[in-house]
């Protein structure tokens, strides 16, 4: 089994979940670096010996420096039923942050108007409601250790940066994340974003799958799972 073989948790004739690693893009961008697609491609090509072109339709996204599950879809009948889903609000996120700060309050729902600034690819709370997106999230307190705080965090609209400008806006941005304020970077190329969980309608069984994504390997992360069990 290679590298990326491993990071697949699910996959069948119509589904393939992927736990993205935290440098990884989703989709091509003007970097040209490999994205999941491009593995996903050269994975069906080799394990089902596929000449030609092959299909793999992206569902949703997760920013660069983010980790956690990913579905794409090997159909387009299974990707145009999911977006169908999505639009219907019928996708369930989860997502664990590292936050140095504790929150305000062990947990909240934050509701927001965020606008986008392209130049900058970053989105800045709005008081203006007719320029920003309404954007709202559930947070809760899951744990502490000596010197962190760990959230869950569940998603009610999908918006740019949505978790990472709305925890720093309560006085919490995420670990690593210098674009929303965190004081340095994590040793890596990433911040400390997880996308944890993700239940779904499967697209043509109709039955609910949860999809639930092991933390990166790293020592802050391991210690979270540990404790939680």
């Amino acid at each position: 089994m290679n590298d990326f073989e491993k990071q697949i948790l699910f996959e069948d004739n119509h589904l393939i979940v992927i736990n993205k690693k935290n440098s990884q893009i989703v989709h091509g961008d003007k970097t040209k670096d490999n994205s999941l697609v491009d593995y996903i491609k050269d994975y069906l090509r080799e394990k089902y010996n596929k000449p030609g072109n092959i299909y793999c339709g992206v569902v949703h996204r997760l920013d660069r420096p983010v980790s956690g599950v990913v579905v794409f879809t090997k159909t387009e009948k299974a990707l145009i039923r999911l977006n169908k889903q999505i639009h219907d609000k019928l996708f369930t996120k989860k997502y664990w942050a590292i936050v140095r700060n504790a929150p305000p309050q062990k947990e909240d729902t934050l509701r927001n108007y965020l606008q986008k600034d392209e130049k900058q690819n970053k989105s800045y709370i709005t008081h203006n409601t007719e320029k920003g997106t309404y954007a709202e999230l559930k947070y809760r307190l899951l744990a502490k250790s000596e010197f962190y705080n760990l959230l869950e965090i569940e998603l009610l609209t999908g918006r740019h940066h949505q978790i990472r400008v709305q925890l720093a806006n309560i006085g919490c941005p995420i670990k690593g994340d210098l674009k929303y304020g965190f004081g340095r970077s994590n040793k890596v190329s990433s911040i400390s974003l997880h996308a944890r969980e993700l239940t779904l309608e499967h697209p043509t069984l109709k039955q609910k799958m949860t999809f639930l994504a092991p933390v990166p390997e790293e020592p802050l992360w391991q210690f979270f799972e540990h404790i939680l069990g």
